[in-house]
């Protein structure tokens, strides 16, 4: 059976549709759901969505950071940017990276929740590199 995806951005509807298995990069690690899953909010870090047919990947998509909420029936994605990894450009990429590397040099390391929120940009930012094309 199937699991229904909406992946939702704040401008517009990304996707919505039904896929046997999506692997989403939770905050805690990936966590692949499927129909039947315990229902769980959980916070996304930067890294690929990866929609499953039967046990093959179809569909890639970069996230950037975000929240997803999962019931046995749904996968609700509500990401900052995300973004089909044939978009993700490594030049892009890599600007990204060095804006987010100074943001956290010039971070105050005095206040811990500028610097964790530092250091996510930075991390959204390396694992889109390495998804970059």
């Amino acid at each position: 059976m199937a699991v229904a995806l909406e992946i939702v951005s704040p401008e517009k509807l990304l996707l919505s549709r039904p896929v046997d298995m999506v692997v989403i990069p939770a905050s805690e690690g990936d966590i692949g759901v499927l129909e039947g899953h315990s229902p769980m909010i959980v916070m996304l870090r930067g890294g690929t969505i990866d929609l499953y047919e039967a046990d093959k990947v179809i569909d890639r998509l970069f996230v950037s950071s975000g929240f997803a909420e999962i019931t046995p029936e749904r996968c609700t994605v509500l990401a900052n940017q995300a973004l089909p990894l044939d978009e993700v450009k490594k030049a892009e990429a890599e600007k990204l990276l060095a804006e987010a590397e100074a943001a956290y040099e010039a971070a105050d390391k005095k206040d811990p929740a500028v610097e964790e929120e530092a250091m996510d940009r930075v991390q959204s930012a390396r694992a889109m590199v390495e998804v970059a094309s």
